[in-house]
């Protein structure tokens, strides 16, 4: 794994996303890393995952400056939304540790996780529409959840961004925390969950999440329909190209 970093230790899995020159934006080379470092921690003893990025961000989002891949797009897309899929279906709970940029997808892959802590500094934001993008990480069921319809709609139509006081006032996180006390923050909640007994924790995720995943489907598939419509729209290529010409 090049794009993610995985380690275990004393019954807590930690994945580091690693595309720092990047902010870690999402491109297929992570997202596959991702899930095989993912698939790691659910074949493992680990009773905890907690779920970061190195460098100055959790994760900006896609790499814009990537051009868009050639022909079906469907594939692509649904390997995206396997990582939510796979956060979710883990029997440890998760923890998500947001510095930084957690933009788009960034934002996705925290919503996918069980907890969500983030430092002071952190940012989110959904910006896909403002990019004539459809959001694509199962944000059309989770952010309502956490947030209100009406505040979900304000932050996906306006695309504003939202600071991690903001976010813990919306309920979009759990708590915050100075930035550097952030990793601390997050294993020490990971200990406490991993000296519960795991099946204890498992089930407790289990049952809280079964309401909340009986329609994650049909809202990861009816996103997958809006993303193939708007990926190869005039709009989307064009906030692509202004994008790659900055300096």
């Amino acid at each position: 794994m090049s794009t993610v970093d995985y380690a275990l230790d004393d019954g807590i899995a930690v994945i580091w996303l690693n595309r720092p020159e990047r902010l870690n934006a999402v491109v297929a080379e992570l997202v596959d890393d991702l899930l095989e470092a993912l698939d790691a921690a659910a074949k493992s003893d680990a009773r905890a995952v907690v779920l970061a990025g190195r460098g100055r961000a959790f994760c900006a989002g896609h790499d814009l400056k990537e051009p868009t891949p050639e022909g079906d797009s469907r594939p692509r897309l649904d390997r995206l939304q396997d990582v939510t899929r796979r956060l979710r279906g883990l029997r440890q709970p998760v923890i998500a540790a947001v510095h930084g940029y957690a933009i788009g997808a960034g934002a996705e892959f925290a919503m996918g996780c069980d907890l969500i802590l983030a430092a002071e500094d952190a940012v989110f934001a959904f910006p896909e529409v403002s990019l004539g993008l459809s959001v694509t990480g199962a944000a059309s069921r989770l952010l309502p959840l956490l947030v209100g319809p009406l505040k979900a709609k304000e932050l996906l139509l306006l695309g504003e961004r939202v600071s991690g006081a903001e976010a813990y006032e919306l309920g979009l996180v759990n708590a915050v925390l100075p930035a550097d006390d952030l990793m601390d923050g997050a294993l020490a909640w990971a200990a406490k969950i991993a000296a519960h007994p795991a099946a204890a924790a498992t089930m407790a995720k289990r049952a809280l999440d079964s309401g909340i995943d009986s329609s994650l489907d049909a809202a990861l598939e009816l996103e997958v329909s809006h993303a193939l419509i708007t990926e190869h729209s005039a709009e989307v290529a064009a906030s692509a190209e202004a994008f790659r010409s900055r300096t």
